[in-house]
């Protein structure tokens, strides 16, 4: 087994390490993009969850899916946007995946995304626990 990490350790780089961020992260920078240059969408998305008022809720969503982001891909403040979103992540995934209340063939996919979202939530403390401990005073 050695052998193997051996070989590939070369690929733990800075860059590499930077694009499994930017792919944990994808899912909000495009989400906020979007919501962006269609506001209307946005607060249509919010009123189909039943978030009120609309508006507001989705001007703080876009501006929160961006600045957790950016922390996370920058380094500044990591921990706190990948907590964020992390904590983000479960609460709208309870909101949006509810297949416990849905029928088969329907819960099939909706049971899937939400324990996919899950995962991208443990990779979100992943990444602070990461952060906090690489922060961490060495003696």
């Amino acid at each position: 087994m050695s052998a193997v990490s051996d070989q590939l350790s070369p690929l733990a780089t800075p860059a590499v390490r930077w694009l499994a961020l930017l792919g944990l992260c994808a899912a909000y920078l495009q989400g906020g993009i979007v919501k962006l240059t269609d506001i209307n969408g946005a607060v249509a998305e919010m009123s189909h969850f039943g978030i009120s008022p609309a508006m507001p809720f989705a001007i703080a969503v876009i501006a929160f899916e961006l600045i957790a982001s950016v922390a996370i891909l920058t380094g500044y403040w990591r921990w706190l946007g990948a907590l964020a979103l992390g904590a983000f992540t479960v609460a709208a995934t309870f909101m949006a995946n509810r297949y416990w209340e849905l029928a088969q063939p329907e819960r099939f996919g909706v049971e899937n995304s939400f324990y996919e979202h899950l995962g991208l939530a443990g990779g979100f403390l992943l990444i602070a626990w990461h952060d906090l401990r690489d922060r961490r005073p060495r003696p």
